[in-house]
């Protein structure tokens, strides 16, 4: 009763119309002030965005930005063209078509581009195994199912139960339960795609959460930025401790009614340390929500580490409240490029992975994962190299790999001039310099024939021992010359970073983020590069040369 005679004592002289003007000027202002400060991106982190946003509407400011992104645009254009340099383009379809021997030809041509030697074991990941017998099986099993498509389940039931035996397969190495079951993906971005989704729309439909959130470490995969994109799903990142690995209190801290997922990696990809997956079970069965174990870039070594000597804690569904795992078959399980595995606890939550289309006028349509169509040749060949290897195969490689990174990180730890960030845990070992610029060493181990990958947040280098690092010598041969190259960075230790290096002490540093986005689509356009002369035809074999 106060209140309403207090409204009306404030409306007393005032007409109908400023009643209504004032009503709906103060509900829309309140939505504006509610939809402003009860969002899960801070003020100061949109403000910011809004700041830099409009710093670069300027004109003078704006053209400088042009002129700089157009100076990078053409480093990169320069780089991807002196990569394919003598090599000729085909960028129409030929008038004639090639004869097998001149297309097995260029395939060849193609695949000696690039200055890294590989199979030398100088490069950090990227190719994991190489063995000419396992190619050879691979390409005749892809060849033989290469025209199947598991969309087809009744046309090609076969593919289909391979596709369900790796899943088995993994889902039991993971130490899965009856209820255990999951999906072949294309890859462990895929794999991390589905699993956001599948626990949005859980949420969606057993809590009614419209405004999802996933708390995960600020060193997990950038797939999940990619899936929250793809999702509309915002991302709040925790920072880490002093090991490396996620801090578990700020972790609870950021965790709000709307969180729809708790992630922890085994292990993440920059500094290859596990974050303690025991206690962040323990926060999402505390708040009843889902948890899942990103173990896409070295599940296939950590799951086998117990049998090869180096035991671990627990990590995977042994842990009371993991929800879900992905596992990538296409790196530590040597299968073909394009193969990962996402598993669940329960067929609950993979229901909501699936996507379903009941009133298609074509029909009633489902699929599992992103893509309709999926290549029943890439599942036949995993499912090949899964079985060739076996248990006592995948366990020796473990000890191979496991064994070099203990034995490099041991000598990079007795170097002057850098330090190992935290514990590796499995096969990742990540490197720093309080005295010099890092990337000057990346630079220089670059020069010298290594392909290392570049971290920031701080600045480092890490190296992902393959098994092609397993090699007699190489690991040898990479510590040497990092101890050559520190010799000669140790004698001008303040010495800026030079040459294309540059342009990562320039990323990290730049307070607009947003410009580095521009550096990253720049690169990635660059990607595509073809000539823009004029091509002609070869009218006899159809073949195009760039001229």
């Amino acid at each position: 009763k106060i209140l309403a005679n207090h409204v009306n004592n404030v409306f007393r002289d005032r007409q109908p119309w400023q009643i209504v003007v004032i009503t709906t000027t103060t509900v829309l202002g309140g939505v504006w002030l509610y939809e402003f400060f009860v969002q899960d991106e801070g003020v100061v982190s949109r403000s910011k965005k809004f700041f830099f946003r409009m710093a670069r509407k300027v004109p003078f400011v704006q053209a400088k930005i042009t002129k700089e992104l157009e100076t990078i645009a053409q480093g990169f254009e320069e780089t991807a063209i002196n990569q394919s340099k003598g090599v000729s383009f085909i960028t129409e379809l030929p008038e004639l078509g090639m004869s097998d021997q001149e297309i097995l030809s260029l395939v060849d041509e193609h695949l000696q581009l690039g200055h890294y030697k590989w199979k030398e074991g100088r490069v950090s990941g990227a190719v994991y195994y190489y063995d000419p017998a396992l190619v050879a099986l691979t390409q005749t099993v892809y060849g033989r199912a290469s025209y199947t498509n598991p969309l087809h389940s009744d046309i090609f039931p076969g593919i289909c139960k391979m596709e369900a035996e790796v899943v088995r397969m993994t889902a039991n190495l993971f130490h899965g339960g009856p209820e255990a079951c999951g999906t072949m993906t294309t890859g462990g971005t895929e794999s991390l795609i589905m699993a956001c989704k599948a626990y949005r729309d859980y949420a969606r439909a057993e809590k009614s959460i419209r405004r999802p959130n996933i708390v995960m470490p600020v060193t997990a995969h950038s797939g999940f930025d990619k899936a929250a994109q793809y999702l509309n799903i915002h991302i709040h990142t925790v920072a880490l401790d002093n090991y490396m690995t996620v801090d578990i209190a700020k972790m609870e801290a950021a965790i709000n009614s709307n969180t729809v997922m708790l992630v922890g990696s085994a292990p993440n990809y920059p500094y290859g340390t596990v974050d303690n997956i025991e206690a962040i079970a323990r926060l999402g069965r505390k708040y009843n929500i889902p948890v899942h174990v990103d173990a896409c870039l070295g599940g296939f070594v950590i799951i086998f580490m117990k049998r090869a000597g180096y035991p671990l804690p627990p990590f995977d569904f042994r842990v009371p409240g993991v929800t879900s795992i992905s596992a990538d078959t296409h790196k530590y399980g040597f299968a073909p490029k394009g193969s990962s595995v996402i598993l669940y606890s329960e067929k609950k939550y993979r229901r909501h992975q699936f996507t379903v289309t009941t009133d298609w006028p074509g029909g009633v349509y489902g699929s599992p994962s992103v893509n309709g169509s999926r290549a029943g040749g890439v599942i036949a060949a995993t499912w090949a190299t899964l079985v060739r290897f076996g248990m006592d195969g995948y366990i020796e490689a473990t000890k191979r790999i496991v064994d070099t990174a203990k034995y490099i990180e041991r000598g990079l730890r007795t170097m002057e001039g850098i330090y190992v960030f935290g514990q590796p845990a499995t096969s990742v070992i990540a490197f720093g310099s309080r005295i010099f610029d890092i990337y000057r060493l990346s630079g220089a181990l670059s020069a010298l024939g290594w392909n290392l990958n570049n971290l920031q947040f701080p600045p480092g280098v890490h190296i992902c021992v393959t098994f092609m690092h397993t090699r007699e010598g190489v690991a040898d041969k990479f510590l040497q010359d990092v101890r050559e190259a520190l010799v000669e960075l140790l004698k001008e230790p303040g010495r800026p970073v030079e040459g294309k290096m540059a342009i990562y002490g320039v990323a990290q540093s730049l307070p607009d983020r947003s410009l580095v986005g521009d550096f990253t689509k720049l690169f990635l356009e660059s990607t595509y590069y073809t000539p823009e002369e004029k091509v002609t035809k070869n009218a006899r074999n159809g073949s195009l040369d760039s001229k």
